[in-house]
């Protein structure tokens, strides 16, 4: 092969991984940054796991809403919301709230972080509780067909939740390798 020939595939090769690193930035952009780094910090959450909910849930839509009623950026159910206002002392909450960016986040970061302190620290437990209810974690972990231990599950028997847990990890490996600075 000349010379020529592989100075241009090279540059094909060049021009195609940027093009893919250009697409990758574009699929996992980081919006609400200013939002996500303080409440993140807040909560003592890496902003980029943030960031994976908010693009598992809703691939960063303020106004979706799920067949189930969740809302807002991170899928919030409303009794979950007033629950949380509650908590935040959010003044005048009403459910519509759940559609503010910031409001969202504030409630969904604030739960997120209090599953992780339940589940001493184990992320695939506080992700299978968000989604799934942490009263099913509690069953799940209560019996031997789905926990062996009592402590983490090895099966988890709603494959809703089973595919999350796993969506979250592979897009917040993905925030990882693209955000690593």
């Amino acid at each position: 092969m000349n010379t020529k020939i592989r100075i241009y595939i090279l540059l094909l090769v060049l021009i195609l991984g940027l093009s893919g690193i250009y697409i990758a930035y574009k699929i996992y952009p980081r919006p609400y940054l200013s939002y996500v780094e303080e409440l993140s910090e807040l909560y003592g959450l890496d902003e980029l796991f943030i960031y994976a909910i908010i693009q598992t849930e809703t691939h960063f839509d303020p106004n979706a809403v799920s067949r189930s009623g969740a809302r807002g950026l991170m899928q919030i159910m409303e009794p979950t919301g007033l629950w949380a206002a509650t908590e935040l002392k959010i003044e005048n909450y009403t459910a519509d709230d759940l559609f503010d960016p910031y409001i969202n986040m504030q409630i969904g970061t604030w739960y997120i972080s209090r599953l992780i302190r339940n589940y001493d620290n184990n992320i695939d437990l506080a992700l299978a509780a968000y989604n799934g209810g942490s009263g099913n974690v509690a069953k799940w972990l209560n019996n031997t067909q789905y926990s062996h231990d009592g402590q983490t599950l090895h099966t988890i028997p709603f494959k809703e939740t089973h595919n999350y847990v796993i969506k979250v990890n592979f897009h917040y490996f993905v925030y990882r390798v693209l955000y690593f600075f």
